[in-house]
């Protein structure tokens, strides 16, 4: 019998993804956190958007925010890069 390590990240009560490696767990983790400030900022902006849309919008541009920065921008790391590349579960 074989023992496989499962990092769950669980927001608000709900899991939102499984993984076996912690580093890309950790980076998932930090892409909510700044999800979570992004919708933050869009609710007090001056565009009226819908909760769905908001969180939408906030979850694209964390996933994105490497191509946000500007030439001084830090390059994402791998499980960064990761990261942003897998979507939520809903």
């Amino acid at each position: 019998m074989a023992v496989t390590l499962q990092y769950l990240v669980v927001r608000n009560g709900i899991e939102k993804m499984t993984f076996t490696n912690k580093k890309e767990a950790d980076a998932y983790d930090r892409l909510l956190d700044l999800a979570e400030h992004l919708d933050e900022l869009l609710a007090t902006g001056p565009v009226s958007l819908d909760e769905v849309d908001r969180e939408a919008l906030a979850l694209f541009l964390a996933q994105n925010q490497h191509r946000l920065g500007g030439p001084g921008k830090k390059v994402a790391s791998k499980a960064e890069k990761t990261a942003a590349g897998i979507k939520a579960v809903a």
